[in-house]
């Protein structure tokens, strides 16, 4: 047998470090892995979080004492049912999704995991609802996770829509570096994230860090916390 290689022993071992994190931390339901099944079987892509960044989401939700999320962005719910798995019985997750078809397979996830009762889809441009959640607001935990070129739109709606102390959480920031220098602008999604993060690195209402979440460090969510006005 050939001899593994420093670089596939270091992948090896990286592997199965965030293995031994899920199996640890964030192990996944039944009702988690049939969101996954039935987002394939609708032909959406896979490109959902990851059941680490599931679980942080929820610690996230515990530190901020979560009564109300907001989602812009829903796939096919995993991300939702982890936001809504953090709420208390009376809480409420409001997640925004574009696509009725896929805001459909969101609902049906919701109901198996569970959680219909405090998560709810709204379905439209992100643009237009998020105008209309002034009078809901202020939410305690925004997560961002949808088309790129518009995270620095939906940073300032989820400032304005949030309180201090809520959390503010995107998702993407990191794609392996290039979102965090001007290398790649000619590209609108990786153009998006980097003013995203340079909008919360100097908003004067925002403390915030981006982190590597995946084993091979490529990409990441940025993590900002929402600060009283001066």
């Amino acid at each position: 047998m050939q001899q593994e290689t420093e670089l596939q022993q270091q992948a090896r071992i990286r592997h199965e470090v965030e293995e031994n994190l899920v199996q640890l931390f964030a192990i996944e339901d039944e009702a988690l892995r049939t969101t996954i099944t039935a987002a394939r079987k609708a032909g959406l892509p896979a490109i959902q979080i990851n059941p680490l960044q599931g679980k942080l989401l929820q610690v996230l939700a515990a530190a901020c004492n979560a009564q109300k999320i907001l989602e812009i962005g829903s796939l096919a719910g995993y991300s939702g049912i982890w936001l809504a798995r953090a709420l208390p019985p009376t809480g409420r997750l409001i997640t925004l999704e574009v696509s009725p078809a896929h805001a459909e397979v969101v609902q049906r996830s919701f109901e198996q995991a569970g959680v219909a009762d405090r998560a709810e889809v709204r379905v439209g441009s992100a643009h237009e609802s998020l105008p209309q959640l002034v009078d809901e607001a202020p939410f305690d935990l925004v997560f961002i996770d949808a088309d790129k070129p518009s995270y620095p739109h939906y940073l300032d709606w989820a400032i304005r829509l949030s309180r201090p102390g809520s959390i503010i959480v995107a998702d993407n920031c990191i794609r392996a570096g290039q979102a965090l220098s001007e290398s790649a602008l000619d590209d609108q999604g990786v153009a998006g994230l980097y003013q995203y993060n340079l909008q919360t690195l100097k908003h004067p209402r925002l403390r915030a860090i981006a982190l590597a979440m995946d084993e091979d460090y490529t990409d990441g969510l940025n993590i900002a916390v929402v600060l009283p006005e001066a």
